[in-house]
């Protein structure tokens, strides 16, 4: 998987969300929501494309870019990173970890028993 830095990941959502665009809709987008000039967005652009984590497409006469990866597989790979880094690949510490810091909504426990049960159904 492409490694995307928290910078980079601000151009992808763009693109996730809207679809492909050109440069200049890029900068508008991304720039204005990270107070970034056009320099930088062009250079998380250049970085992306690259690492082939975008694509570059001539579309009625007008560059457009669009994503190579999806956000499913980002979310995934993000998600198995701060897994492996932090509570070595395990995913009971890191609930155990939230659960004892911060307060689990009635809503939050209900979906980890459903979401339990369903695992344990799968069996």
């Amino acid at each position: 998987m492409v490694r995307i830095t928290t910078a980079e990941s601000r151009v992808m959502e763009a693109l996730w969300s809207e679809g492909p665009l050109t440069p200049d809709e890029v900068v508008r987008i991304v720039g204005a929501g990270q107070d970034w000039g056009p320099a930088t967005v062009k250079t998380l652009v250049t970085r992306l494309l690259k690492k082939k984590a975008l694509a570059s497409e001539r579309d009625g006469g007008r560059t457009r870019y669009r994503p190579l990866v999806s956000r499913a597989e980002f979310l995934q790979d993000e998600s198995q990173g701060l897994l492996d880094r932090l509570f070595d690949g395990q995913l009971a510490p890191l609930v155990a970890h939230y659960a004892k810091h911060r307060p689990l909504s009635a809503e939050e426990v209900a979906r980890l028993k459903q979401l339990i049960q369903e695992l344990e159904g799968d069996e």
